[in-house]
């Protein structure tokens, strides 16, 4: 983790919005705060989870975009890489050392490709997936001009209708190719059902996953069957990940939002009709925000709007009150209703975000708090690295 040192020079409230050391009272708003011991309790909970039933774990990064957060769910979180969504993504984790990067989506820009092409001089496996047989020659051909080599997997669309190829056949005659292409490798298979991720009722989820499964299953036996078994069969998510674990088809999860856990995903049930958030997974990404307004009984102002959180998911909670409501957002203002009259001008909140990967985007730094002290300031490393 970073100390004091690391900011030498840097102002607060100017340059930088907290410093280690510091009271977290005097936490500049608004600001994303991690609580630290909730953080580390969420990723030592999925490390136990994967390693007593002997799955990997690749934690997704496109949640964070942070290199300090990856590299403390490889050191303490039990992952063994991570994933990223973007080229641009994967170039800041691939230069901070991360060792093991799979871009879980289709590079197709030729200069992407030459991009991607170079990461492996970094020193790490860099791997991407395809669903399209002449993507395999594109990225050939970038592999050989710069003297490197990547893995492959091939996406199968089960069930999100984004990308991916859909039948067995059209597998097979891509790894196929993958497999005879010079300076590529045949890992296996991505197989991420995204949007049953957010199916809130357990049975209904399950459900979805079900006719997933039936998708992927035949695409493994149709592999297996031409030698070409996949040493890989990855996806699921925060939602899911006990259903792929219980597949027997699955060998490699890629949570992500379980570390820092959002309202969204904050809904979702267990089996047994819990929340996510209560029965598996604590918040441990705050958006701070104090009181700057109150204009009428009842109702008061704070300085955490839009150009703050992400909406795409719904408002935000307030943490820990249940007598206030976060109400109405606008670019720099947020509602909260109060109707006991309880809040001061300058007391600060702590915001439970509908959706943490595009909230914390819009931020340049993590706050890490440890009870009431700032204890590390992480930079949003690949923030905007979405080309």
């Amino acid at each position: 983790m970073n100390d004091t040192g690391d900011f030498e020079g840097l102002e607060v409230g100017f340059d930088i919005p907290a410093r280690p050391g510091m009271a977290a009272a005097d936490i500049q708003t608004p600001c994303l705060v991690v609580d630290l011991d909730a953080l580390e309790r969420n990723l030592t909970r999925m490390r136990d989870f994967v390693q007593a039933r002997g799955m990997r774990l690749r934690a997704h990064a496109k949640m964070h975009r942070s290199v300090d957060v990856a590299r403390l769910q490889l050191a303490m979180g039990g992952a063994v890489g991570i994933c990223c969504q973007k080229v641009a993504e994967a170039e800041v984790f691939a230069r901070a050392g991360i060792a093991d990067i799979l871009v879980t989506n289709q590079v197709r820009d030729p200069v992407k490709i030459d991009r991607l092409a170079r990461l492996p001089r970094f020193g790490g496996a860099v791997s991407v997936c395809v669903d399209d047989i002449a993507n395999v020659a594109e990225l050939a051909e970038a592999v050989a001009r710069n003297g490197t080599e990547l893995g492959v997997l091939v996406e199968i669309d089960c069930g999100a209708s984004r990308c991916g190829v859909r039948t067995p056949e059209a597998a097979v005659e891509i790894a196929r190719a993958v497999a005879a292409a010079e300076g590529l490798r045949f890992e296996g298979i991505q197989a991420y059902q995204g949007a049953m991720q957010h199916i809130e009722d357990h049975a209904e989820r399950a459900a979805a996953f079900a006719a997933a499964l039936a998708v992927v299953r035949p695409v493994v036996d149709a592999l297996t069957a031409v030698g070409l078994k996949p040493r890989l069969v990855t996806g699921a998510g925060t939602g899911s990940f006990r259903l792929e674990t219980e597949s027997g088809v699955y060998n490699e999860l890629q949570c992500g939002s379980y570390a820092f856990m959002d309202a969204d995903y904050g809904r979702i049930r267990t089996a047994n009709g819990a929340r996510l958030d209560e029965a598996e997974w604590e918040n441990a990404l705050f958006l701070l925000t104090q009181v700057m307004s109150q204009p009428v009984p009842g109702r008061a102002v704070c300085d955490a709007g839009l150009k703050s959180q992400s909406m795409d998911s719904g408002l935000p909670l307030v943490f820990g009150r249940t007598d206030l409501a976060y109400v109405q957002c606008s670019d720099e203002h947020g509602t909260i209703s109060d109707p006991e009259g309880s809040l001061a001008i300058g007391e600060k909140l702590r915001l439970v975000p509908g959706h943490c990967d595009p909230t914390v985007n819009l931020h340049d730094w993590l706050v890490g708090v440890r009870g009431k002290v700032v204890e590390s300031l992480w930079p949003v490393s690949a923030r905007g690295r979405s080309y």
